[in-house]
């Protein structure tokens, strides 16, 4: 008995100290290397506590990141003229007039960013208008700057703070009432004459429609008086109502940009303009700018289409504008309202000197020489008459 356990002790040690130690992970056979070799006595009593063997995992690719999604391209960034240096003696064009005068002048800057010859000065100034001049005094300001020389060429656009009692002489005056619109363009004529009296073109830039219908309404009649004030006082008047409604004949916030495509042209407020929408007015503003400004120069000459025609002589309307040529529609001859009109028995009949009172028959009537509208083709021969009145002495 003593010999089969023995025996069987000694198999035990013999298998345990020749078999390897295998491992098995992840259908891999991996064989244990450095681990400890076991003995019969530790068989028998046990071993010594040892720290685990660390577990070797097996390797594994890298995780493929799944692409991110594509970011939507950035938004083209609006391409900028390059600004080049101006020339010292370069023509100054001076934007005057309220908040639209602000927008409409980076616009212009733009727009002649590449002009060494044209500057633009920004003279706006927010919610100015010519009602208000405790507030600011257009026509004091103007003065000063014609005094100072500080501009060759005037660009004004004003009004959309104007709809507001005007206090004329301690009196207020009710927006567009009578009283209100004879004072607020006699201010306008004001600052436009010393403009003129000072030889400095300007275009003065109508008001486009705005949001609120009834705003709206009363900045075109503001608009209006604006135009006969320019009218009287000389200046290129532009309308840009119309180029700033949608195609229902509406006010529309978007509309066609300068290169034709559907843009932003007003701001949130409905009463300014959008960059685009300035932009857009810049290129209309220029084409009238070019009738004054000639790369360097300045205009000043006033084109009279009928010099040296018969029809210069003829009394007929003022040219209104500078450098503009104005065609004008010639309905006749221009009389003077204070002529009594003549009397019907005034009028000469066929025949007659023009002496004695100048009443006539009605039996005459059916002596109208030949070729007179009312001798239907039967009126008596001239001719033959004479003959016959000198048989009859």
């Amino acid at each position: 008995m003593i010999r089969f356990v023995m025996a069987l002790l000694v198999g035990l040690f013999v298998l345990v100290d020749v078999a390897p130690v295998l491992a098995q992970s992840d259908n891999t056979m991996q064989v244990a290397q450095g681990e400890k070799r076991r003995t019969l006595f530790d068989l028998l009593f046990g071993e010594e506590p040892s720290q685990p063997a660390p577990v070797q995992q097996p390797q594994r690719a890298p995780r493929q990141q799944a692409p991110a999604a594509s970011a939507p391209p950035a938004a083209a960034a609006v391409a900028v003229a390059p600004q080049v240096e101006k020339a010292a003696d370069a023509t100054r064009l001076a934007v005057f007039g309220d908040s639209l005068a602000i927008d409409l002048s980076r616009a212009l800057e733009r727009r002649y960013a590449e002009d060494a010859n044209l500057v633009v000065i920004n003279k706006g100034i927010s919610s100015s208008g010519f009602v208000r001049a405790d507030f600011f005094d257009w026509n004091a300001a103007l003065r000063q700057e014609i005094a100072a020389d500080s501009f060759d060429l005037a660009v004004m656009i004003v009004g959309i703070n104007d709809r507001q009692e005007m206090r004329v002489d301690g009196t207020a005056l009710p927006p567009l009432s009578p009283a209100w619109t004879a004072a607020y363009q006699a201010r306008l004529v004001e600052a436009l004459e010393a403009l003129r009296a000072a030889r400095k073109p300007v275009i003065w830039v109508g008001l486009p429609p705005m949001e609120k219908a009834e705003y709206s309404a009363a900045i075109s009649q503001i608009a209006n008086i604006q135009r006969l004030a320019s009218f009287a006082g000389g200046a290129e008047y532009l309308d840009i109502y119309e180029k700033f409604l949608g195609e229902d004949g509406k006010y529309s916030a978007s509309g066609p940009d300068v290169n034709g495509q559907t843009a932003r042209m007003r701001k949130d407020d409905g009463i300014h303009f959008a960059p685009a929408g300035s932009d857009k007015l810049a290129f209309y503003l220029s084409q009238t700018i070019r009738t004054l400004y000639r790369g360097g120069a300045v205009v000043s000459a006033v084109a009279d289409p009928l010099l040296g025609t018969e029809a210069a002589a003829m009394l007929r309307p003022p040219y209104q504008g500078v450098g503009q040529m104005r065609l004008l529609e010639m309905a006749g001859t221009v009389i003077p309202i204070s002529r009594a009109p003549a009397r019907a028995n005034d009028l000469l009949r066929a025949g007659s000197a023009g002496t004695g009172s100048g009443a006539f028959k009605l039996e005459t009537l059916l002596d109208a020489p030949v070729g007179r509208v009312d001798a239907f083709g039967v009126g008596v021969d001239p001719a033959a008459q004479v003959l016959e009145n000198a048989g009859e002495r």
